[in-house]
């Protein structure tokens, strides 16, 4: 059999393989190492509990994952939000069937107006610094069964014993509603992980650019594809935000093919 030559490939073949192949790292990291959200979030939680006891932080397990993440982060940029993360690759499952129904009954799937989630977008900070101040205070383990997080990773683990864990049950469910309606629903606007993400300072090397002047005027596709409504900087350009999941979906949308890393002949992907 010969290789795949993917620069003879239609953009439409560039386009599916690229998808194929991003849903198979999904799914590798889903089943295998699902818990590196939650690991690297208790990480936050640790520290901050340890901060408010006046106990030395030692180098935990946690800690150290979240250090990895973080650091990896800073340079690669939210590769792990867009690929790796177990609660952001079920939100993209719950999305994609949605949209899938919706195309089968012929009906126009139900977004959420931007005017809705330009407001939302904040909220996400809002859940980490009132779980960074429980934590402080030392009371946030009051709040068991509360988090949708941990009713997920129970199901993942096949423990159905959810007894006293109701309103994170209706959490979940709600937070089900919205990744149906919105692409990346929870990473957008509730995941306190991703708000720490998002404050770190990430460097421009591998962040997607654009060489604004072969743009076709008026063009938006890459805005119009990306989860989170972000509009690529110019090449070049120092800007890099922390909003962006990498997910590299734009880069197979633009009609020109001019999305490109920071680093020269680098697209994406690779």
């Amino acid at each position: 059999m010969s290789k795949i030559d993917i620069h003879h490939l239609t953009k439409k073949q560039r386009k599916q393989m690229h998808g194929w192949l991003r849903a198979i790292i999904q799914l590798l990291y889903f089943l295998f190492l699902p818990s590196a959200y939650t690991a690297a979030f208790a990480g936050v939680k640790y520290i901050f509990t340890q901060l408010g006891a006046g106990e030395k932080i030692g180098l935990t397990s946690f800690v150290s994952v979240l250090i990895v993440l973080c650091l990896y982060t800073i340079v690669f940029g939210r590769f792990f939000c867009g690929f790796a993360c177990a609660f952001g690759s079920f939100g993209d499952a719950v999305h994609f069937v949605y949209v899938w129904i919706c195309k089968k009954i012929k009906k126009k799937p139900v977004k959420l107006p931007e005017t809705v989630t330009s407001k939302l977008s904040m909220v996400k900070y809002v859940v980490l610094a009132v779980i960074v101040l429980l934590c402080f205070k030392g009371v946030y383990s009051q709040t068991q069964g509360y988090s949708p997080w941990d009713v997920f990773s129970m199901l993942h683990a096949f423990n159905f014993k959810l007894g006293g864990y109701l309103l994170g049950i209706v959490l979940l469910v709600l937070i089900m509603v919205g990744m149906a309606l919105q692409e990346r629903f929870f990473c957008r606007f509730l995941c306190p992980m991703g708000a720490v993400f998002s404050l770190l300072p990430m460097l421009p090397f591998f962040t997607l650019k654009r060489e604004r002047e072969q743009c076709i005027k008026g063009c938006s596709a890459c805005t119009k594809q990306c989860p989170s409504d972000i509009g690529l900087p110019e090449a070049g350009s120092l800007d890099v935000s922390g909003d962006c999941f990498q997910c590299q979906k734009c880069i197979d949308t633009c009609p020109r093919m001019n999305i490109h890393c920071g680093l020269p002949g680098i697209k994406g992907m690779k």
